[in-house]
């Protein structure tokens, strides 16, 4: 426990903070001027606004609307205009510069290639251009005095046939900028187990996957990706909250898959806006969030879909710092846990841990210490 506890980090030193993102959708972070310009560009008219902050409140709004079909319908336009390899590359590059001046040291972005085949791309130039354009992004971040990495996860969508197929381009990439893999789309009625043959065979290969799971659908979900299909970690997991019982004296009593769950350190990739969104929860203080930290889960915060939720990584500490108190050691805690559980060498990790983050962290609480010093001095000018 530090001094800092005892207060609340500010917005610039929530900004300044290192952050890890481990989930976060490419085709929902774009900048809203880049989907105009994107868009006329490519000749799509059926934007619902063309002028960039009506548009981005237009994405808000259909987001928040509740309706399942407006918040996908956003997702339509999106990846309307991400078709061409340019298009590919200047998303992919804006998005690892917005991460960077936001404070995000390492992130992991996913995509499926397999939206993106319109313009006549093939899957692994879709690949090539979204690994290219994160590279660019990143030296773009380094001239502008900030650094990131950024890791690419490929997304096969659940309702589709292809996640062999997505599986076995992540593991032909996996040396030029794919870190894993994911499946993402409706839970209900479309299980993890339908993939398999994709999961076996990234295993057999050793390589990384993470399953989007009990968001809309539940524990089911939760127990499939992780018993059958051996998932590293788990996309939201919010569910996992239905397998513990909270007594009214405070007792907490967690059922066998979420001891599961907590004794083998499997990742939580919690987006407390966007589950909001979405109505896995029903606000940020009744998130399942606050309740698996204090029990001490591997969870982690993410953004989710940036353009859709009106978020960052910024924003969703702020919302948590208010809702629930936390500090710069919480912070670091959450961040410390997501490098942790990142699809990189454990030695690149271990160097992120011990020569980017904790140090990040400890020069803000240094201001801290400092500022409480100079504070206490100007208060009582007469005591050395």
């Amino acid at each position: 426990m530090t001094s800092q506890n005892l207060t609340l980090p500010t917005a610039d030193q929530i900004r300044r903070a290192p952050k890890v993102l481990l989930h976060d959708h490419l085709d929902g972070g774009l900048r809203p001027g880049t989907v105009v310009d994107l868009a006329r560009a490519c000749g799509y008219d059926a934007l619902p606004e063309t002028e960039p902050d009506r548009l981005g409140r237009w994405f808000r709004e259909a987001a928040d609307s509740g309706s399942l079909e407006r918040y996908l319908e956003t997702f339509a336009h999106t990846c309307a205009v991400m078709q061409t390899r340019e298009a590919l590359f200047r998303v992919a590059a804006e998005c690892a510069q917005d991460l960077a001046e936001d404070g995000v040291v390492y992130a992991e972005v996913r995509y499926a290639p397999e939206q993106h085949l319109e313009g006549g791309l093939t899957l692994d130039e879709v690949v090539a251009a979204v690994n290219d354009g994160f590279r660019e992004g990143e030296r773009r971040a380094r001239e502008g005095g900030h650094r990131i990495r950024v890791g690419a996860l490929l997304t096969a969508m659940r309702h589709a046939a292809r996640a062999l197929e997505i599986a076995e381009l992540a593991n032909a990439h996996r040396d030029a900028g794919v870190v894993g893999f994911d499946i993402a789309g409706a839970e209900a009625g479309y299980p993890p187990t339908r993939h398999l043959d994709a999961f076996e065979y990234l295993k057999r290969e050793n390589n990384h996957f993470t399953i989007h799971a009990g968001e809309a659908f539940g524990l089911p979900s939760i127990w499939q990706a992780i018993q059958w299909c051996g998932a590293d970690r788990l996309g939201h997991g919010v569910r996992i909250i239905d397998d513990i019982q909270v007594a009214d004296d405070g007792t907490v009593t967690l059922g066998r898959l979420a001891a599961y769950v907590r004794d083998k350190r499997i990742p939580l990739e919690m987006c407390p806006t966007s589950n909001l969104q979405t109505g896995a929860a029903t606000s940020y203080a009744e998130h399942p969030i606050g309740l698996l930290r204090r029990l001490h889960f591997r969870t982690t915060v993410n953004t989710d879909n940036r353009l859709m939720s009106g978020t960052s990584m910024s924003r969703e500490f702020e919302l948590l710092t208010e809702t629930f108190g936390y500090t710069l050691d919480d912070m670091q805690w959450f961040t410390v846990n997501a490098m942790k559980s990142a699809f990189i060498p454990f030695d690149e990790r271990l160097a992120m841990i011990n020569d980017v983050i904790k140090p990040g962290y400890a020069e803000l609480k240094s201001e801290w210490l400092f500022s409480q010093t100079a504070a206490t001095r100007a208060s009582s000018p007469g005591k050395a």
